[in-house]
């Protein structure tokens, strides 16, 4: 009962705009209210957990994504994916997923890279004719690729809290990324094959030499997710010293390769990310200690008894639980959603077999799934501004997507753990 009161309150304060941090700062008075505990006990508890030098990744993940975002780094990428792929009908739109891929690996916030490829693309598409409620519906569902390419803001998060390995969580989402990549531009395809009013690129005149000058020119942007990963894998530098790196690397390449960055625009990023940091680790602190609460409660534990009332079957019980994740991906952010469900459900799944490395994949294709799903879907609504069009004219699109695109990934990222493990066996003997 007191976990159905806590997801009903914490949902219907979020629904009332409520900020997140804050929405969890009532139920943790509801809580302490409900338990009849001090919750000044549990304060310690917050601040333990938060010290850890893991956590130093995310302000700096945050603060190169907002570098990025400013300093032009999405035009050189979408010029190297359309060069191939512009010739084709339908291909200039899966240009745009492919570079929102590469951009959402390098940024690590799907908010950043709807913004940032959506600004650089739609007037592309655009003056090419293609339709614009499908080409905002198509960024906003690639969008969220940057939750599962890694490095992924909210894999540092997940192994945070369950104490896994951060390079295992990175390598889980690869396969179900490029699985979502794929089928993202084969609905694309599907969809804008017959469309003739589409105006294709033309070749150029030396395709040889265009392709070494743009491929130099996107080299700069290219290497920061190599240098990033390869460090990581490599066994040079830890996912928070990766971080620095790519702070201290986008900060030239905006200054004086790209030139979108001047003091103005850094200024402007180093605010932003701070603002955005602090609002991050408030909710960070809250969560903890929500979290801790629930665990004193024994409420997991009631959470899995709930469940197992309703069925004994796991495919029935994964089920439910992706259809829980969905749901709290269109009620929160993504780090909210990983910080809420992630010690709540992990007991769940682990009783079922599922590996803690591969439901981390599970929970960063549900909530990007739930990212765009209506009726809330936060980033469908962004993308309608980005790309100055009507919802409307983006729900057709989008259901499509999620039919076609979205729930084949999750399906195959939920009942094929070799999906998710593969890799991480592969590359570090798992």
């Amino acid at each position: 009962m007191t976990l159905a009161i806590v997801f009903i309150l914490l949902c219907l304060l979020l629904v009332i705009g409520l900020p997140v941090p804050f929405a969890f700062g009532a139920v943790l008075l509801y809580l302490g209210w409900a338990a009849e505990t001090d919750i000044a006990n549990f304060l310690s508890s917050g601040h333990w957990r938060m010290n850890n030098i893991v956590l130093l990744a995310i302000p700096l993940f945050i603060l190169s994504g907002a570098i990025m975002n400013r300093g032009k780094l999405a035009e050189p990428l979408v010029d190297m994916a359309s060069l191939f792929l512009g010739r084709f009908r339908g291909g200039l739109s899966a240009a745009a997923v492919l570079a929102s891929a590469i951009f959402g690996s390098i940024s690590g916030s799907a908010a950043a890279t709807l913004t940032c490829i959506g600004g650089v693309m739609l007037p592309r598409l655009e003056r090419h004719n293609y339709p614009k409620g499908f080409s905002a519906a198509l960024i906003a569902n690639a969008a969220p690729l940057g939750l599962l390419i890694p490095p992924s803001s909210i894999q540092i998060i997940y192994a945070w809290v369950t104490r896994q390995s951060v390079l295992k969580c990175f390598l889980a989402t690869v396969v179900p990324g490029i699985i979502l990549i794929t089928l993202l531009c084969l609905v694309n395809w599907v969809l804008m094959r017959t469309r003739r009013e589409i105006v294709l690129e033309g070749a150029p005149q030396s395709l040889m030499a265009e392709t070494r000058r743009r491929t130099a020119f996107a080299t700069p942007a290219l290497l920061m997710p190599v240098i990033i990963l390869g460090g990581i894998y490599g066994g040079v530098m830890t996912p928070t010293e990766a971080a620095a790196i790519a702070v201290f690397y986008a900060l030239p390449v905006g200054f004086w390769v790209y030139r979108g960055l001047n003091w103005q625009t850094f200024k402007e990023a180093v605010i932003e990310s701070g603002v955005t940091t602090g609002a991050v680790m408030v909710m960070f602190f809250m969560v903890m200690i929500v979290s801790r609460l629930l665990v004193f409660e024994d409420i997991p534990a009631l959470a899995q008894e709930f469940i197992y009332s309703v069925s004994e079957n796991p495919i029935v019980i994964l089920l439910m639980i992706n259809i829980v994740l969905v749901a709290i991906g269109m009620l929160m952010d993504d780090v909210s959603g990983v910080l809420l469900s992630a010690p709540l459900l992990l007991p769940v799944v682990q009783d079922l077999g599922v590996d803690p490395v591969q439901f981390a994949a599970i929970i960063g294709v549900n909530l990007g799934m739930g990212n765009i799903t209506p009726p809330t879907a936060p980033l469908l609504y962004l993308g309608a501004r980005v790309g100055q069009t009507s919802v409307q004219s983006m729900l057709k699109p989008t259901l499509l997507m999620i039919a076609f695109a979205w729930i084949p990934t999750l399906l195959l990222t939920t009942y094929i753990p070799d999906v998710a493990l593969a890799l991480p066996d592969y590359v570090l003997g798992y």
